[in-house]
C-alpha cells in the first residue's frame, strides 16, 4: 500500500475532543464528521485537506475517550494515514477497526514539517520526505493489517474473508 501525501503539522496530546468535539457525536456519518475534524484546533482544517494528505503529530495522538468517531472524522476529511510518536491504545484500536492506517514513528514527528510531501510504503516500512529527500524505516504493516485496511475496517473484513471451516 503506497500513500502519498502532503503533511498536516500538529503536537502532543491531541485528544479525542479535539479531533472531534463531542457535541458532533449525534452521528455516525463519515463524511459529515469529516468536515468537523480537528476543529477544536483548527476550525479550517477539514477545508484545508486535499484527499489523500497526511497527518503528523507528536506523542499520545488520540488520548481522551474510546469513541470511534475520532479516526472516523479523519477518514472523512481526506485523510489517509496519521503518523505519530505514540498512540493511545484506544485510538490504535479504533482506527484499526475503521480502516484508517496509523504508523509510529517518532523520526517523522521531529523531521517533517506542515506542507511536506511524504510518500509511504507501509508494504516497505518506508516513508520518504520528498520535501526534504530524507528516507526512514519504520515496522512495516503485518499482512493481515494490510488486509483489514484495504477491505475499510474490521467489519468488512469479516464480511468479505471469514471463512469457517
Amino acid at each position: 500500500m503506497l500513500i502519498k501525501g502532503k503533511v498536516h503539522k500538529f503536537g502532543d496530546n491531541i485528544d479525542t475532543d479535539i479531533i472531534i468535539p463531542a457535541r458532533y457525536l449525534v452521528t455516525t456519518d463519515v463524511k459529515e464528521l469529516g468536515t468537523h475534524c480537528m476543529e477544536g484546533v483548527d476550525a479550517e482544517f477539514p477545508r484545508k485537506v486535499k484527499e489523500g494528505d497526511i497527518i503528523v503529530a507528536g506523542e499520545n495522538f488520540g488520548c481522551g475517550s474510546s469513541r470511534e468517531h475520532a479516526p472516523l472524522s479523519i477518514k472523512g476529511c481526506g485523510i489517509s494515514l496519521v503518523i505519530a510518536s505514540s498512540f493511545a491504545r484506544i485510538f490504535l484500536r479504533n482506527s484499526i477497526n475503521v480502516g484508517l492506517p496509523i504508523v509510529i514513528s517518532e523520526d517523522i514527528s521531529r523531521n517533517t514539517a506542515k506542507g511536506d510531501e511524504l510518500e509511504v510504503d507501509l508494504e516497505k516500512g518506508e516513508i520518504k520526505n520528498l520535501t526534504q529527500g530524507k528516507t526512514f524505516q519504520v515496522d512495516p504493516f503485518p499482512r493481515f493489517l494490510h488486509q483489514i485496511i484495504s477491505s475499510g475496517g474490521l467489519m468488512e473484513w469479516y464480511k468479505t474473508s471469514w471463512h469457517k471451516e
